[in-house]
Protein backbone atom coordinates (compact mmCIF):
# COMPACT_ATOMS: atom_id res chain seq x y z
CA UNK A 1 0.00 0.00 0.00
CA UNK A 2 1.36 3.39 -0.98
CA UNK A 3 1.43 6.13 1.58
CA UNK A 4 -0.09 9.52 0.93
CA UNK A 5 2.34 12.37 1.56
CA UNK A 6 0.15 15.30 0.52
CA UNK A 7 -3.44 16.22 -0.17
CA UNK A 8 -4.41 19.07 -2.51
CA UNK A 9 -7.30 21.12 -1.16
CA UNK A 10 -9.02 23.45 -3.65
CA UNK A 11 -11.57 26.00 -2.44
CA UNK A 12 -13.79 28.23 -4.58
CA UNK A 13 -15.30 31.42 -3.16
CA UNK A 14 -17.59 34.25 -4.18
CA UNK A 15 -16.14 37.72 -4.87
CA UNK A 16 -16.88 38.78 -1.30
CA UNK A 17 -15.23 35.63 0.10
CA UNK A 18 -18.42 35.07 2.13
CA UNK A 19 -19.51 31.87 0.37
CA UNK A 20 -16.81 29.22 -0.08
CA UNK A 21 -16.90 25.51 -0.89
CA UNK A 22 -14.52 22.70 -1.69
CA UNK A 23 -14.06 22.10 -5.41
CA UNK A 24 -13.68 18.57 -6.76
CA UNK A 25 -10.50 17.86 -8.70
CA UNK A 26 -9.50 14.74 -10.66
CA UNK A 27 -6.44 13.98 -8.50
CA UNK A 28 -6.18 15.26 -4.95
CA UNK A 29 -3.75 12.87 -3.23
CA UNK A 30 -0.04 12.55 -3.94
CA UNK A 31 2.83 10.26 -2.95
CA UNK A 32 5.16 13.22 -2.44
CA UNK A 33 4.71 16.85 -1.44
CA UNK A 34 6.71 17.86 -4.51
CA UNK A 35 4.18 16.17 -6.82
CA UNK A 36 1.37 18.08 -5.13
CA UNK A 37 3.14 21.42 -5.48
CA UNK A 38 3.98 20.70 -9.13
CA UNK A 39 0.38 19.73 -9.97
CA UNK A 40 -1.22 22.70 -8.16
CA UNK A 41 -0.99 25.23 -11.07
CA UNK A 42 -2.50 22.73 -13.51
CA UNK A 43 -5.38 21.97 -11.16
CA UNK A 44 -6.05 25.67 -10.69
CA UNK A 45 -6.24 25.98 -14.47
CA UNK A 46 -8.68 23.05 -14.64
CA UNK A 47 -11.13 24.59 -12.14
CA UNK A 48 -10.91 28.13 -13.50
CA UNK A 49 -14.39 29.59 -13.90
CA UNK A 50 -16.02 27.37 -11.25
CA UNK A 51 -15.85 30.23 -8.73
CA UNK A 52 -14.97 33.92 -8.62
CA UNK A 53 -11.94 33.35 -6.40
CA UNK A 54 -10.07 30.03 -6.19
CA UNK A 55 -7.36 29.08 -3.70
CA UNK A 56 -5.48 25.83 -3.27
CA UNK A 57 -3.07 24.42 -0.74
CA UNK A 58 -1.06 21.23 -0.40
CA UNK A 59 -1.53 19.72 3.04
CA UNK A 60 1.16 17.45 4.46
CA UNK A 61 -0.05 14.02 5.55
CA UNK A 62 1.70 12.39 8.50
CA UNK A 63 2.12 8.74 7.43
CA UNK A 64 1.67 7.57 11.02
CA UNK A 65 -1.76 9.25 11.18
CA UNK A 66 -2.80 8.67 7.55
CA UNK A 67 -5.64 6.29 8.42
CA UNK A 68 -6.79 8.37 11.41
CA UNK A 69 -7.41 11.69 9.65
CA UNK A 70 -11.15 12.19 9.18
CA UNK A 71 -11.51 15.95 8.78
CA UNK A 72 -10.16 18.75 6.67
CA UNK A 73 -10.46 21.97 8.64
CA UNK A 74 -10.26 25.10 6.50
CA UNK A 75 -11.05 28.78 6.51
CA UNK A 76 -10.64 31.39 3.79
CA UNK A 77 -9.88 34.81 5.23
CA UNK A 78 -11.28 38.03 3.79
CA UNK A 79 -7.88 38.71 2.16
CA UNK A 80 -8.08 35.38 0.27
CA UNK A 81 -5.61 33.50 2.45
CA UNK A 82 -6.43 29.82 2.92
CA UNK A 83 -5.78 28.32 6.35
CA UNK A 84 -6.18 24.54 6.27
CA UNK A 85 -5.11 21.40 8.08
CA UNK A 86 -5.96 17.74 8.45
CA UNK A 87 -7.48 16.75 11.77
CA UNK A 88 -8.66 13.79 13.77
CA UNK A 89 -12.07 13.95 15.42
CA UNK A 90 -12.13 13.94 19.17
CA UNK A 91 -15.40 12.02 19.13
CA UNK A 92 -15.38 9.24 21.68
CA UNK A 93 -18.00 6.52 21.60
CA UNK A 94 -18.86 4.51 24.67
CA UNK A 95 -21.14 1.62 25.36
CA UNK A 96 -22.11 -0.40 28.38
CA UNK A 97 -21.91 -4.07 27.57
CA UNK A 98 -22.87 -4.97 31.14
CA UNK A 99 -26.29 -3.32 30.91
CA UNK A 100 -29.47 -5.39 31.24
CA UNK A 101 -30.70 -7.01 28.08
CA UNK A 102 -34.13 -5.94 26.99
CA UNK A 103 -36.83 -8.42 26.34
CA UNK A 104 -38.76 -6.75 23.53
CA UNK A 105 -41.94 -8.51 24.60
CA UNK A 106 -41.64 -7.14 28.13
CA UNK A 107 -39.94 -3.75 27.91
CA UNK A 108 -39.50 -1.76 31.08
Amino acid sequence: MEHIAALLLVIGCSNTMADCRELQVPVSIFATAEQCVAERPFVLGDVQGQADHIVAKCLAVDPVLEDDYDQIVWNVRADGTLDASLAISSLVMASNAAGPEKDYLHQQ
